[in-house]
């Protein structure tokens, strides 16, 4: 299936697949999981944790193909090994880093392999990423966006060194304070790496508006994800929004006006870049469905 092509099955971009289009759909999750689990093995002391279950690479594949139904797993395929490579960081990150200065170490070593510097020999976050860096270096629209990929890797970094600051003791942030850190959820990343593997027609007056409806989709996820959540972050000792003097009904509040936000943002790029307006928009929508029940991580 070729991008944007016919959608017959589906009941519209904004809407859920009929019965054909969801067997598509999960045909193609289908494909892209035994990508996933192929990545485990070529990169195996990243994802060796538990927490890296079978059901993981189950819903991050479903997330990504009920997203962008129209495309294939090969055009789905980056989106899939960005954001699986970003959990293996949150995990090294969040979980396996005892220290500020050896977060700061991981943090360091993957802006310089983003960059151009060979992995770090052993190290398979470092091999992992070098080889994205690789396929994506080889994309005609990198140069344009290339630079927003080194950006929204940057920023993704500094907010989880910033999170693990404020998890280990550094004082608790306000709620203002912590959803202005949304870069660490690590969505924009993602996308920036799923967006120049598409490629499609990319100009540098394109930037701004499509980065800043991914950011508002970002906060959007950032706090669906907490409401999904907050059993497991109270587990693990996670900071969670509704830890930082908010509620639920104001936290869902929140996610109502974001949400809000995020679609008139969106709305603009419909014209000119539908593939992106409607993968952004079905993000959203799915993660609101999908944390009603469930969570990406496996158990501890």
């Amino acid at each position: 299936m070729t991008a944007l092509q016919s959608l017959e099955g589906f009941s519209g971009q904004g809407g859920p697949p009929d019965a054909v289009g969801s067997g598509m759909v999960c045909a193609v999750a289908g494909q892209s999981q035994r990508d996933m689990r192929g990545w485990a093995a070529t990169y195996p002391e990243l994802f060796s944790a538990k927490p890296f279950d079978a059901a993981l690479y189950s819903t991050l594949s479903l997330a990504m193909a009920f997203s962008g139904p129209w495309f294939d797993a090969e055009r789905l395929r980056m989106a899939n090994k960005a954001c699986l490579w970003a959990f293996g960081l949150d995990w090294l990150v969040d979980y396996v880093a005892t220290s500020h200065a050896e977060a700061e170490a991981i943090a360091r070593r993957s802006l310089a392999t983003a960059e151009g510097a060979p992995p770090v020999p052993g190290d398979d976050l470092t091999r992992m990423l070098a080889d994205i860096r690789d396929e994506l270096v080889a994309s005609p629209v990198f140069p344009v966006l290339g630079p927003v990929w080194h950006e929204e890797l940057r920023l993704m970094l500094d907010a989880m060194l910033r999170e693990w600051h404020w998890k280990s003791g550094g004082g608790r942030p306000s709620f203002e304070e912590y959803l202005g850190n949304a870069d660490n959820l690590g969505f924009s990343f993602a996308f920036t790496s799923h967006w120049i593997h598409t490629g499609g027609p990319v100009t540098k007056a394109d930037l701004a508006p499509i980065r800043e409806a991914s950011r508002a989709v970002q906060r959007v996820i950032r706090l669906l994800n907490d409401l999904g959540t907050y059993e497991r972050d109270l587990n693990w000792g996670d900071l969670n929004a509704l830890l930082l003097g908010v509620d639920r009904p104001e936290v869902e509040r929140h996610v109502a006006a974001l949400a809000a936000t995020s679609r008139e943002l969106i709305a603009p790029l419909r014209s000119g870049h539908p593939e992106i307006a409607g993968y952004l928009e079905r993000q959203m929508d799915f993660c609101a469905g999908f944390y009603r029940v469930g969570d990406y991580w496996g158990a501890l």
